[in-house]
């Protein structure tokens, strides 16, 4: 056969590799990086439900009553931490701190004071401070109370001392930084009910009340005051003195009619409420002697409404200054049923007066 013959297979050596299977040297470490990052992935899901667990493990699940826990300026999330711990409201306090971080709220804890418990898991712990949760306390300024009696509530309630609420309401600065140009808060504190923060200092209380006084008096009654040439000021005034005459809603129109009239005769109000609000000192019975105290309130004494209010009126007693029931009486005597009989005439208040008092002396015997 000729050498330019086709070549025989027995003469063509196969390959005896394939392409897809690793070399020998990649086939050593494969399974033991493979055994490692399982054992890394499996340690890490363990450590990861552990610190879950423990997220969700209250310190003592039967403790249920609450701790005042203060988050002051300047504490970083280490020392909170060991507060907390100190506080017996979490275990361990490296772990929370870890798991704060991981979940970015290291610098978005707010300063206040919490009202937190033994009893829940460190996660909710968690929330209620990153989200400002503070502990908070109601305070019910009545109707018809005065500055004294406001600060008497407001020492308490827990907030501050009743004298520094005294002189924060009479103090110049403060006054004007509220836009009051007044001698002091009396009448400005709009009696109703508020919740304030458990650290709240007596500044921010007294300007919250000044300003929900501004929202209630608001364009509709500014533009009242205005057409009937009354301040804000004298509204008030007018408003305390209405407020102290009379609880019954329905009376207050009538009752504001009776002083307005007065006041457009040149007649002295004769309100009794003005006369206690002077006196230094009141035992809950208004004296012959006490009528004749000299003070700018004894509205006995002198004409034309008192200095400024004597009390804090409520929003019924507003508008009643305001929108005054379109009546003639000049007089009103309480008729011992809770309300007052009103006259035009001093003819019939006399009557009236007499009629009540003797059931009143038949009443007491």
């Amino acid at each position: 056969m000729s050498e330019d013959g086709p070549i025989s297979p027995e003469t063509h050596e196969p390959e005896t590799s394939s392409a897809n299977s690793p070399p020998p040297s990649r086939r050593r470490w494969f399974k033991p990086v493979l055994a490692f990052a399982l054992l890394t992935a499996t340690g890490a899901w363990a450590g990861y439900a552990f610190l879950e667990r423990n997220f969700d493990r209250p310190t003592a699940p039967s403790r249920t009553g609450k701790i005042l826990f203060r988050v002051k300026a300047g504490m970083g999330l280490g020392k909170i931490s060991r507060e907390l711990a100190r506080a017996g409201l979490i275990r361990r306090p490296r772990i929370f701190q870890l798991q704060v971080r991981l979940r970015g709220g290291a610098h978005r804890i707010f300063v206040g004071t919490y009202r937190l418990s033994p009893s829940m898991p460190p996660r909710r712990i968690y929330r209620i401070i990153i989200e400002g949760r503070v502990a908070e306390r109601s305070i019910t300024i009545p109707e018809g109370f005065n500055l004294k009696e406001i600060a008497a509530l407001i020492e308490k309630a827990g907030f501050g001392k009743r004298s520094e609420v005294l002189r924060l309401a009479r103090d110049p600065a403060f006054l004007s930084n509220l836009h009051i140009r007044e001698d002091s808060l009396e009448g400005y504190l709009f009696p109703d009910t508020y919740r304030f923060p458990l650290d709240t200092p007596p500044r921010r209380i007294l300007a919250k009340l000044v300003g929900t006084l501004r929202q209630k008096f608001g364009p509709e009654l500014a533009k009242r005051a205005s057409e009937v040439n009354l301040s804000l000021h004298e509204t008030l005034t007018l408003a305390s003195v209405i407020e102290k005459e009379t609880s019954v809603d329905a009376e207050r129109p009538l009752v504001a009619a009776v002083f307005l009239n007065r006041l457009r005769r040149k007649m002295r109000l004769q309100s009794d409420p003005t006369v206690i609000y002077a006196l230094p000192h009141y035992d809950g019975n208004i004296r012959r002697e006490d009528l004749a105290y000299d003070s700018r309130y004894n509205t006995y004494r002198y004409k034309g409404l008192p200095p400024g209010p004597i009390a804090s009126p409520g929003f019924a007693s507003i508008r009643a200054a305001l929108y005054p029931a379109q009546v003639d009486y000049l007089y009103f005597v309480a008729n011992l049923k809770g309300g007052h009989q009103f006259s035009r005439t001093y003819r019939e208040h006399r009557k009236a007066v007499w009629r009540f008092q003797k059931r009143k002396r038949a009443v007491d015997r």
